[in-house]
């Protein structure tokens, strides 16, 4: 996209996103939480929370040892999602920032999902690159997301509406690939892929992917 685009592009994702936080409808394209398998005493990451029903949920799965955090770049749904907590969870907390600078702390996680969000990044390895800096060391991410079935339209690309709309940013599985492999995850294996099917002229599918942070910590860079 051209260089005022991230501009742009944040404004229609935050535009669609504000609109469907009061909505029932899912925003799923798989079931990261279910396959990443939180356990008690866990610190446990969503990005793109939506209205934090997974967190929700994974706060009663990591219990009272563990914690549940949920990050989003869209106000009203952090909002929907803060009402959603019932009182007697005190092991969930919400923040807003991007995804390619997560305001989370060098190897504070176990466990990092993503259902249908990475696809918004225009820099989908500098995502990538900060899960692998987030987890713990033997730690694990299991990401659901949209790619394209082959390189789309140059048309598509330049598309906010259909980047915000889920299909825009959506690459192919060998690009996907590459921009996991070189933040250094291992184990990384495709769990899912669905059909191709149709959105907004053209095809893509729902993959679901897992990988691990080396159990040997890695002792180069700072702390965030």
């Amino acid at each position: 996209m051209s260089q005022e685009s991230p501009s742009t592009l944040s404004h229609a994702i935050q535009a669609r996103y504000g609109g469907l936080a009061s909505s029932c409808c899912s925003l799923s394209c798989g079931e990261a939480l279910e396959l990443s398998a939180p356990t008690r005493g866990e610190v446990f990451v969503d990005l793109g929370c939506g209205r934090g029903r997974d967190v929700v949920r994974a706060a009663g799965l990591v219990g009272t040892g563990g914690r549940a955090i949920g990050i989003d770049m869209t106000e009203e749904m952090l909002e929907a999602a803060r009402k959603g907590v019932p009182p007697f969870l005190a092991n969930v907390s919400f923040l807003r920032c991007d995804l390619a600078a997560l305001e989370l702390s060098d190897q504070s996680a176990d466990v990092v999902i993503s259902n249908c969000t990475i696809n918004h990044a225009p820099d989908k390895a500098a995502v990538y690159r900060e899960i692998h800096r987030a987890l713990k060391p033997g730690g694990r991410f299991v990401v659901s997301d949209v790619i394209a079935d082959k390189p789309l339209p140059e048309s598509v690309r330049q598309d906010p509406g259909a980047w915000a709309a889920c299909y825009g940013g959506a690459i192919p599985e060998s690009e996907y690939r590459a921009a996991i492999e070189p933040a250094g995850f291992v184990g990384i294996e495709v769990l899912h892929r669905s059909a191709p099917y149709e959105k907004g002229g053209v095809l893509v599918r729902s993959l679901t992917v897992r990988g691990y942070r080396a159990a040997v910590a890695n002792t180069r860079g700072g702390s965030r």
